[in-house]
């Protein structure tokens, strides 16, 4: 069996026992992404030499025994800052870039001792539902690889569900995170903006961007949280919070805990056997003690519309900086200076890219500023409005994470408006700034359902409460997919 059958808990003890060394477990997980990497897709860069450097340093350190994260490998996003590790974005427009500075998640988790393995694949700049939009080629389910693997975090999805890692790094804009963790059957937390420092991602929705965990299970996900949260000088978003331990309520019963069922989560759009999948989950949590109430969330509607102005808004603003000059791809064609900038950009970023470029430019524009922008603020507020109401009575919201299952590579990729429709249930989250988790609750045509738990600002320990006791009375977790060792 692979050490990443093991959980972290399990790994740091054969560490700090010395029955492994962490270089042991640094080559041999560079082993199982080299074996699965062809099928799945799931990097950009292998940072072998730097991790196995790592590894040897901490080996002759010594393994702290009460950091757990020590000598844990960790795969990070490809649009978060590592220094001396290629950085691209999943872009043309930064297929050299190394950057010279560590964003600040991935500096907290070299605090801890942990070891970047690699950058993971991603749809381009974030811009994406499927894994598809990439340069560097397209990520693949863990479960069949004829289907998507979700976005934009794709790469760190599979690559925790495909046993090539044990944890990674992804980002979550409008359900990139806990959308890709849903279909690859695994735990994906998008924490409460501003719990994670933003310094060092490239900038997507500025308002909406947050970096999150990726794990096999709920603690592990709280564990590896507990790394990279905490207030950051360097990020003005920065929520100035005490670091608490994330996993400090998990194993606590859930009696009594109030949960809200939002009935626009389970009506147009949602695929039946998912509704049906959901409903079994809320009556689970009522076995487990939990009361569990239909509510209405009547602006939700209107969270798809509202968040492609938005972020498209914030994209066109941010992606103004790749402009051929300073670093990354310049065009060769290019004669004078607005040459330069134009056909860098044409040349450089996808179709995706541009499209949402095109959107966001337009939404800003003189004459369509009021129309477009500056009235999906003011239906955003409403958005954060519905949640306030329910959250006064509620400790949690319940629903599916994503509308579907994963859905057939190359299927929606000349569809944008379906496309965009996948992250249906997840961007309302961003929205308003909340936390959100996506947890496996079961299959349906042999595929990974996401269950996702929403919680007011700031109450990630409770989320991980109620996600573990599901976790802990359900076997959905355990189930692993063919290319891991699993039957499915």
């Amino acid at each position: 069996m692979s050490l990443n059958h093991k959980t972290i808990s399990e790994l740091h003890e054969l560490l700090v026992s010395k029955e492994i060394s962490a270089v042991e477990l640094t080559q041999e997980t560079l082993s199982d992404i080299k074996k699965r990497e062809e099928a799945i897709g799931s990097f950009v860069t292998i940072a072998e030499e730097t991790a196995l450097a790592q590894a040897a340093a901490l080996d002759e350190k010594g393994i702290d025994a009460d950091n757990v994260m020590a000598g844990i490998p960790l795969a990070v996003k490809d649009n978060i800052s590592t220094k001396g590790i290629l950085t691209t974005a999943a872009s043309k427009m930064l297929y050299n870039y190394e950057p010279i500075f560590d964003a600040t998640a991935v500096a907290n988790a070299y605090t801890k001792d942990m070891i970047v393995i690699g950058k993971t694949n991603m749809d381009e700049f974030a811009m994406g539902s499927s894994g598809e939009t990439s340069y560097f080629g397209t990520t693949k389910n863990a479960w069949d690889q004829t289907k998507v693997p979700g976005g934009s975090s794709s790469g760190s999805a599979a690559a925790v569900a495909s046993g090539q890692v044990r944890l990674s790094l992804g980002s979550d804009t409008g359900g990139s995170i806990r959308q890709p963790a849903a279909f690859n059957g695994i735990v994906g937390l998008k924490p409460t903006y501003g719990t994670v420092s933003r310094f060092g991602l490239i900038a997507f929705g500025s308002s909406l961007d947050q970096i999150g965990p990726f794990a096999p299970t709920v603690e592990e996900n709280a564990q590896l949280l507990n790394v990279i949260a905490g207030k950051d000088a360097k990020d003005a978003t920065s929520a100035p919070l005490e670091i608490a331990d994330y996993t400090s309520k998990i194993g606590q019963d859930i009696k009594g805990m109030k949960i809200a069922l939002p009935k626009e989560y389970l009506g147009e759009g949602i695929d039946p056997k998912i509704k049906e999948n959901i409903l079994a989950a809320a009556k689970h949590f009522e076995k487990l003690g939990a009361v569990v109430e239909e509510v209405s969330l009547p602006h939700s509607k209107y969270g798809v519309a509202v968040y492609y102005i938005i972020a498209s808004s914030e994209a066109s603003s941010n992606l103004q900086r790749f402009d051929g000059i300073r670093y990354g791809f310049r065009a060769e064609d290019a004669t004078n200076l607005e040459e330069i900038y134009v056909n860098t950009r044409s040349q450089g970023f996808g179709e995706e890219v541009k499209r949402r470029i095109m959107l966001g430019t337009f939404s800003l524009s003189s004459g369509y500023y009021d129309a477009y922008f500056k009235k999906a603020g003011q239906v955003r507020t409403l958005i954060i409005q519905d949640f306030e109401k329910i959250f006064a009575d509620y400790d949690l919201i319940l629903g599916p994470t994503a509308p579907t299952v994963a859905f057939d590579l190359d299927s929606l990729t000349h569809d944008p408006v379906a496309m965009y429709l996948a992250d249906l249930l997840t961007i309302p989250v961003n929205l308003a700034g909340l936390p959100g988790i996506s947890l496996p609750s079961g299959f349906v045509d042999g595929l990974p359902v996401g269950l996702q738990l929403i919680g007011p600002k700031y109450s990630e320990e409770i989320i991980y409460q109620a996600a573990a006791a599901f976790e802990a009375t359900t076997d959905y977790h355990k189930q692993q997919p063919i290319i891991f060792g699993g039957a499915n």
